[in-house]
């Protein structure tokens, strides 16, 4: 009995080994401890018959073409895993669920774009990822959540990151090593490395950045260490083949003492081309803001959206903030737009809008302010004649006004800029002038409705116009009127309007109706019955002749006849025959 279990228990053994090494792969048995080793042997995908149990596995060198939920479902004891080399493009979320004990994993040398949020999910005590020599281009915010804590050596070098997940970058507390050389980085948030206080290696090399964040970490880069903790290694920090903008934002760095990695500066114009450590502390410089073009004045219609330029240099870039004039911080809302080139769009709905805009241009060397005034233009509203026309709102007075006065002094009553007469029932004449510091005038507009109709009409008119025929009235009507005018901005590239005044008048009562409409209706319905009745009086004309004529026609032909042959005609003494034929003389 007991040689037969013996034999079983050895024959089961080699079933076992026979099935656990696929083929082509060589297994081995190291301290009970399974490695599967397949490199370099033309796999298309990975091998299905792999031992569950397997505790180093490498496919390096092959041809797997993408990484299933299957490939390597079960592999709970698996801690070491080679892909690299391979022309693996796609990974299957979920793939790596169950290698929860992996502590390394090589992608390295494939065709990778992209990381998604569910691609290295369940990777809980990694702590090598090697994913150089790809083509990635974005990693998902939550591609690293599961494996952040744990990591410890990142290279995602030779790749065309833009941007990481920064926020993933600032969990990785045990961090030894970070490879982001031959990268596309342009900007990295400040405060990203400051916890990363084991992280002995940043490599930066050949990005496109301008500038480094000042970060405590970069203090360990020096030659004289200078340890946040006991156990703080110091960085080895490389920065080489950045475009590397030399202003003050980068005199901490120019500070350190460290070993020249040959950086050099690409701006401005005056260090480019410089070595970074040759230059200076006091060339070094930054220059404030100052504000180049703004809008100075603008006069917008209720309801509309107004755009607010303000364009600024400095060095940095200055960035543009807008104050309303309740002294309120604008941002992006329903109905407010702030763009990164500084424009405001702002649709004009409440009285709050009325009043001055502030754009506040900034940078660490300072910051600069102009302001902007907007005035409301309210549309003429129907007063029915019950009550005074309600004005447009509108501070600009450089057109109707050739003086400014003080908040809380008395103004003078400006002289009337606009005036109508020879009001007749369908026309009125109407005149106005402006100031002669007013600005060269671009163009005038008309607007003016009559108060029972809300539709309302618009008149360009030449610049060297001061007068203007209003036709086409109606009369009787009470007509409300505006006169605008519209010029260049010098100090900018934009048209500014300004009203020039507003009054209101009545054409001669001739008709009773205020709409054109039904009248013009009425012309037309006449003339359609007047032509109706010409048209119906020929058609009868016609008939009456046809009747006639076919009455005629109808008259016996013997009657003619007769008539014809009792006609005598005196010809030389003769007479004429029934056939009208001369018969002789009479006798």
């Amino acid at each position: 009995m007991e040689h037969i279990i013996y034999y079983l228990l050895v024959l089961g053994a080699t079933v076992m080994s026979t099935h656990a090494c696929p083929k082509y792969c060589t297994c081995q048995n190291l301290s009970e401890s399974l490695g599967t080793l397949c490199p370099a042997k033309g796999l298309l995908f990975v091998p299905p018959d792999i031992d569950r149990g397997t505790v180093e596995l490498r496919l390096g060198g092959n041809y797997i073409l993408r990484i299933t939920q299957q490939d390597f479902a079960n592999m709970t004891d698996l801690v070491d895993l080679t892909l690299s080399r391979n022309t693996i493009s796609y990974i299957q979320p979920f793939a790596f669920g169950d290698l929860e004990t992996l502590r390394s994993l090589h992608l390295d040398n494939n065709r990778l774009t992209e990381l998604g949020p569910y691609d290295l999910r369940g990777l809980m005590n990694l702590q090598h990822l090697i994913v150089n020599n790809n083509q990635l281009g974005r990693i998902h915010d939550k591609a690293f959540e599961d494996l952040a804590p744990a990591l410890e050596d990142l290279d995602l070098s030779y790749n065309n990151l833009k941007s990481l997940p920064w926020d993933s970058v600032r969990l990785m507390i045990n961090l030894h090593q970070l490879s982001l050389d031959h990268n596309l980085l342009d900007f990295i948030p400040e405060g990203t490395f400051t916890d990363l206080e084991r992280l002995a290696r940043l490599d930066l090399t050949s990005n496109r950045l301008q500038k480094l964040p000042p970060d405590p970490i970069f203090a360990r880069a020096q030659d004289s260490m200078i340890l946040t903790t006991p156990f703080a290694p110091q960085l080895s920090l490389s920065l080489g083949g950045n475009p590397l903008h030399c202003n003050c934002e980068m005199l901490w760095l120019r500070r350190l003492d460290r070993d020249d990695d040959l950086e050099t500066c690409a701006s401005p114009p005056a260090l480019k081309g410089r070595y970074f450590w040759n230059i200076r502390e006091e060339e070094f410089l930054c220059q404030p803001p100052l504000i180049t073009q703004h809008t100075h004045r603008m006069l917008v219609l209720e309801g509309q959206t107004a755009s607010l330029r303000c364009e600024a240099s400095g060095d940095p870039s200055p960035t543009i903030h807008w104050i309303s004039p309740d002294d309120q911080l604008l941002a992006n809302s329903s109905r407010t737009a702030v763009f990164s080139n500084g424009t405001l769009s702002i649709t004009i709905t409440t009285s709050k809008d009325y009043g001055t805009f502030t754009c506040i241009a900034a940078n660490v060397a300072g910051e600069s302010t102009a302001t902007v005034e907007v005035s409301i233009i309210q549309l003429p509203h129907l007063s029915n004649g019950t009550g005074p026309p309600v004005q447009p709102k509108s501070r600009l007075s450089d057109i109707t006004s050739s003086t400014r006065t003080n908040k809380g002094s008395q103004k003078t009553q400006p002289e009337k800029a606009v005036t109508v007469s020879e009001t007749t029932a369908v026309s009125a004449l109407v005149t106005w002038t402006v100031s002669p510091t007013a600005p060269k005038v671009k163009m005038y507009q008309l607007q003016y409705n009559c108060s029972d109709d809300e539709v309302l009409i618009y008149r360009m008119i030449p610049a060297a116009s001061k007068a203007f025929l209003v036709t086409n009235l109606v009369s009787g009507t009470r007509y409300d009127l505006c006169v605008l005018a519209a010029w260049d901005d010098t100090a900018t590239t934009l048209t500014a309007t300004n009203i020039v005044g507003c009054t209101h008048f009545y054409t001669v009562d001739d008709y009773t109706r205020c709409q054109s409409l039904p009248s013009q209706l009425l012309g037309g319905t006449m003339i359609l019955v007047v032509g109706g009745i010409i048209v119906a009086t020929l058609l009868v004309f016609i008939i009456i002749l046809m009747v006639r004529y076919k009455s005629a026609d109808a008259e016996p032909r013997v009657d003619k006849l007769s008539n014809v042959s009792e006609t005598h005609s005196q010809i030389n003494g003769g007479r004429l025959g029934p056939n009208g034929l001369l018969l002789g003389p009479f006798h």
